[in-house]
């Protein structure tokens, strides 16, 4: 039997603190006005299918045939995922993540853990203040 590796072991599932579902309120208030209905579909599928861990192996084929939507449109509903840290993907497995706390997300490059949204935001103010260095006179 193949061993299940767990993608964030610090972001394991738990119920919620308040109210009890597998899915945390807070997904709905905080991040489901953001995803594609797309994105909430594989969400939801992903959650209702996972493990304890809140792993699931099923591959894209299989997703693609019981979401009823195309692979560009599975990627893509992945990716918004994954950039709002709601989900671990690796080739094989997908782990629903624990949800993130208020106003940090994850960093683009891996392992580099969650980032404020503070960072975020001087990151970005920072990158489109202009080069004077590679201006001419």
């Amino acid at each position: 039997m193949t061993r299940k590796p767990i993608l964030v072991p610090s972001r394991l599932r738990r119920p919620p603190a308040t109210g009890w579902s597998w899915v945390d309120r807070r997904f709905v208030r905080e991040h489901m006005a953001y995803l594609s209905r797309e994105a909430v579909l594989l969400y939801f599928f992903l959650a209702v299918v996972a493990d304890k861990h809140g792993l699931s192996f099923y591959s894209d084929g299989t997703l693609v045939i019981q979401l009823r939507m195309t692979l560009s449109t599975l990627v893509e509903s992945r990716d918004e995922l994954l950039a709002r840290d709601l989900i671990a993907h690796e080739t094989r497995w997908t782990q629903v993540l624990s949800l993130p706390p208020c106003g940090q997300h994850r960093r683009h490059e891996p392992g580099q853990g969650l980032m404020a949204l503070g960072d975020i935001l001087r990151l970005a103010i920072a990158s489109t203040q202009p080069n004077r260095e590679g201006t001419l006179p």
